[in-house]
């Protein structure tokens, strides 16, 4: 399979498109708070990219029909649901866009490469969904790591639990067809350790 390494500067980069501003004043909804600017990035980013996971899937279970895309492109949906929801909170308006479609030039040209990737056979298929769930658990952690606020806190780890059942899934796929799948945004170490675990039950 042709590597993805190439996307982890992009990645870096797409997540400084979305804001500019440094702060961003929110409605009395929420006690007053104001999210900071990494708050807000990691808000909107995660939405468009639990949108990646979703779409990238749903283009993919039409193009293969396989278990794993067709259950969890569902799951991912739920994910967008629950940033949508904080993004409510806070009065922050956003854009959600047609199917395929993303606000970030980034994503969009990532979603349009690992399309292309997984439409290569059903082989490349599961290791796009394995490398999209490695880069979705590193953005929340950082996104974890950026935040105070215990709402964004307990989204970002039920969406990160999600995540690493949809990992643990995807490479069960990819182990079974005889591959191998080699992480390609966490540590080696982060990546054993998911995998050595079984089955959670997230609050998604």
């Amino acid at each position: 399979m042709k590597k993805l390494s190439f996307l982890i500067l992009m990645m870096f980069f797409a997540q400084f498109l979305l804001v500019s501003c440094d702060k961003v004043e929110v409605t009395n909804d929420n006690n007053g708070d104001e999210l900071t600017v990494e708050e807000l990035t990691g808000l909107l980013h995660m939405l468009e990219e639990e949108k990646l996971a979703r779409d990238v899937y749903i283009y993919l279970e039409y193009k293969w029909n396989l278990n794993q895309f067709r259950n969890i492109k569902n799951s991912e949906s739920t994910h967008m649901n629950a940033i949508a929801s904080l993004l409510d909170k806070y009065g922050v308006r956003y854009t959600i866009l047609s199917e395929g479609e993303f606000v970030s030039s980034a994503l969009q040209s990532l979603y349009n490469e690992l399309t292309v990737l997984g439409g290569q056979s059903s082989a490349d298929a599961l290791q796009v969904g394995a490398t999209i769930e490695d880069l979705d658990i590193v953005d929340l952690k950082e996104y974890i790591q950026a935040t105070d606020k215990v709402d964004i806190i307990e989204v970002y780890e039920s969406l990160e639990c999600g995540s690493r059942n949809h990992l643990r899934a995807f490479v069960r796929g990819i182990t079974n067809s005889g591959d191998e799948y080699i992480p390609q945004f966490m540590t080696t170490e982060e990546y054993n350790s998911i995998l050595s675990g079984s089955h959670e039950y997230c609050n998604e």
